[in-house]
């Protein structure tokens, strides 16, 4: 399961269009969220993963944290063990310095280094804010009000249709036009939630933060997968 998380995260395979056409109202809502993130240097957020699937029997919590640098494809995906909030003890680390990926599996004691896909139709987590650019159509479906604020909701359907789930929900904070969350709906009744709890652009940040540091990992082998 934990394997699974860091596949849809990471490469975030996608569904059959389901509509016609895409948006305007959408559109514009869309592109307002990727001319602000794009013109930040760096973003950092902290964020819930809830994993649902009431065929398999499966429901958990994991928190993370998720810093980028949009212009370089620069990031670094942190999931935690244990409870909701937990941030003591690292899981698992997705790392990217725009060349090569890092994605180290803590209980696996490995670490697989990949080569960092930039192209268009990848998606990787410097993307997440401006994923419906590539392969989506889109369609604004209203508001939502929750916790005082109104979300603009939009769904996105890739345009391949030999993906692995069918639809992107994407929920926009209307007043601050930040992405509040973002839920992939797999075709094996899988619901994969990511919920931004904080959201801090211009972090400073060194280029350290995006690179696999060996010395930090005593012990866990490296498979080269290039």
């Amino acid at each position: 399961m934990k394997k699974i998380l860091l596949y849809i995260l990471i490469s975030a395979t996608t569904v059959a269009s389901a509509f016609a056409q895409k948006d305007a109202q959408a559109k514009t809502i869309l592109n307002k969220l990727s001319r602000q993130y794009k013109a930040y240097s760096s973003v950092k957020t902290d964020f819930l993963l809830k994993i649902d699937n009431q065929q398999a029997g499966i429901s958990q919590t994991q928190s993370g944290t998720l810093i980028v640098r949009p212009k370089t494809n620069k990031y670094r995906v942190v999931l935690y063990a244990g409870g909701t909030a937990s941030k003591t003890a690292v899981a698992q680390e997705i790392i990217s310095d725009g060349k090569s990926q890092w994605t180290y599996l803590k209980d696996a004691g490995e670490v697989q280094l990949s080569d960092a896909d930039n192209s268009a139709e990848a998606f990787n987590p410097s993307q997440i804010f401006t994923m419906y650019e590539h392969g989506f159509k889109y369609l604004y479906t209203g508001q939502q009000k929750a916790g005082g604020k109104i979300y603009q909701v939009i769904d996105l359907t890739p345009e391949d249709a030999n993906r692995s789930y069918f639809k992107v929900r994407l929920m926009v904070d209307k007043a601050h036009n930040r992405l509040y969350s973002a839920q992939i709906f797999d075709k094996n009744g899988g619901r994969y939630n990511y919920i931004l709890r904080s959201f801090t652009p211009n972090v400073k940040i060194t280029d350290a933060t995006f690179t696999y540091n060996k010395s930090a990992h005593p012990g866990v082998e490296v498979v080269d997968l290039r």
